[in-house]
């Protein structure tokens, strides 16, 4: 049946299918009514996008079966407010990627483009009038509400950064300025929905209607994630790479909680074909077709359905859709843009299964320091020690990391929350009054009776996780982990030096991450430590 076939109810019904909540039903019914709906998903160019992704794309398929008008936003100028995790030359790269990819994506499900908008954030986001509406937004907004409205979204800490208060209002203006009548997302954004239904208007615009979609379990059992590696499948990752991750997946017999093979068959896999095959030797029952999701999840959970058949056939169906998304991004255009615009993600990729470390002659140097970029979350008092602070960083991985460090009479608890910072991450981790320490804040220092501390400073636009080396010791792998008896470390550090221009470095070369040299303010001929 044709779009133009479809009754309101009809159209209706595809679009709030599969959605864990519709706010604006009425008015979303009565537009049906009279015209075909206008609606926007957003997203911001940050993490690599993974197959999750087919979750939001599938609901899209939905849209536009039901005659709607489709905005794709790529929410750079958000990504870049997201406390500027990457710097612009960066972002540019990856809103290229993330839109190379998104298209390929809505192709392999058979999407047709014609019948989308793609609009980037920074091409009418930094327009006069849209920076005048955030100023009148700034003005009726409370920081308690700009707060609240971010608190799934944006990254809590005790002295939250602006940019943070800023981005629901941002989100909510985007409504108004691409002249859509509904917003769709994750329930995740469902904060930042009631404040756009509570602001907008006050500024003189229309409240429009909101669509959210259930947040789906990865494949470890939590929200699939960029930043967990083991959570996600990535849109490149080759079948082998599918093969493992699938068969690594949380699926246990008979348990449909949190099972994110199951929620991708059914918030993927049945929206697209309206049906899925379990697939199985005939010794099991052979193969089973399904034309519902409620009878697999119940056969699921009587246990008629083996966890082993059901990924299987998942990754069957998966390799199909990840299939033609491989393939244009099989050429060297597209291979330099995925390396350029995930840098990092690159040079781990190719270091996955790095060769045995071959240190019997012991060379002291220092590529074989896990020093990385790192982001203070969180700074308390050490409970059982005056001089020291427990410290929560991220550094790039799936979990913060728990730091001990002796700053307490060098750096206040407020310069220290929410900055970047240098760390050794490859340490033994060292119990300091009862609370084990992860890793270690480099500073620079003084000696004598006045001695002075200062936190190193990253170049601006650093994102945790980054790695510093010294220039001309950019390659090798790190020792997984530095050996006490060997005092690599404490070899190297002998040679640490801060420069008359305030510059940190090892024998009079710097130490640098990919956007300039580690620095500290003032502490000229210092050490670091």
């Amino acid at each position: 049946m044709g779009q133009s076939q479809l009754t309101a109810d009809e159209k209706y019904t595809l679009i709030s299918r599969n959605l864990q909540e519709v706010l604006g039903e009425e008015k979303l019914k009565d537009i049906l009514k009279e015209r075909e709906l206008r609606i926007y998903w957003g997203t911001a160019t940050t993490g690599k996008p993974h197959v999750a992704y087919f979750v939001p794309m599938s609901k899209i398929a939905d849209f536009l079966k039901a005659g709607c008008e489709v905005t794709i936003l790529f929410a750079d100028l958000h990504a870049y407010l997201d406390n500027m995790k990457a710097p612009w030359e960066l972002l540019e790269l990856r809103t290229r990627y993330y839109e190379h990819v998104i298209k390929s994506m809505l192709e392999s499900i058979g999407v047709p483009l014609d019948k989308l908008r793609f609009v980037r954030g920074t091409s009418f986001q930094l327009s006069r009038e849209y920076t005048l509406d955030v100023y009148r937004l700034t003005s009726v907004v409370t920081q308690h509400d700009a707060k609240k409205a971010g608190a799934e979204v944006v990254k809590q800490v005790e002295h939250p950064l602006l940019s943070g208060l800023l981005y629901p209002g941002l989100q909510a203006l985007d409504e108004e300025y691409l002249k859509v009548d509904a917003q769709f997302g994750g329930v995740d954004q469902r904060k930042i929905f009631t404040f756009a239904e509570k602001y907008l208007p006050s500024l003189g615009f229309k409240k429009r209607i909101h669509l959210m979609n259930p947040m789906v379990p990865g494949l470890t059992g939590s929200k699939m994630s960029s930043s967990e590696e083991e959570s996600k499948i990535d849109l490149l990752d080759s079948k082998e790479d599918v093969k493992k991750k699938l068969k690594r997946a949380f699926c246990e017999p008979g348990n449909v909680e949190n099972n994110g093979v199951l929620s991708f068959v059914k918030h993927v896999l049945f929206p697209l074909n309206s049906e899925f095959v379990i697939k199985r030797d005939e010794k099991w029952g052979g193969n089973k077709t399904y034309t519902n999701y409620e009878e697999l999840e119940k056969d699921f959970a009587d246990q008629q359905v083996h966890p082993g058949d059901l990924k299987s056939s998942v990754e069957t169906d998966l390799n199909r859709l990840l299939d033609p998304v491989r393939k244009k991004f099989d050429t060297p255009e597209l291979k330099k843009l995925t390396r350029e615009a995930y840098p990092e993600l690159a040079k781990q990729k190719g270091t996955s299964k790095p060769p045995p470390q071959n240190f019997d002659n012991d060379e002291i140097i220092p590529s074989r320091l896990d020093i990385r970029i790192g982001k203070v979350l969180n700074v308390e008092k050490h409970p059982d020690a005056d001089s020291l602070y427990v410290e929560k960083i991220d550094v790039g991985e799936g979990e913060p990391r728990t730091v001990v460090s002796g700053l307490v009479h060098h750096v206040t608890v407020e310069e220290f929350t929410n900055r970047m910072v240098v760390l050794l991450c490859n340490l033994k981790p060292q119990k300091m009054r009862g609370i084990e320490s992860q890793a270690m804040v480099l500073c620079a220092s003084t000696e004598g009776d006045h001695r002075k501390v200062e936190l190193l400073d990253p170049p601006e636009g650093c994102t945790p996780g980054e790695r510093v080396f010294v220039e001309g010791y950019d390659s090798g792998q790190p020792d997984e982990e530095l050996k006490p008896k060997k005092k690599v470390f404490e070899k190297l550090q002998a040679e640490f030096k801060i420069s008359d221009d305030c510059i940190a470095q090892w024998k009079q070369k710097n130490f640098m991450t990919r956007l300039g040299s580690i620095t500290c303010k003032t502490l000229k001929g210092g050490n670091i430590s």
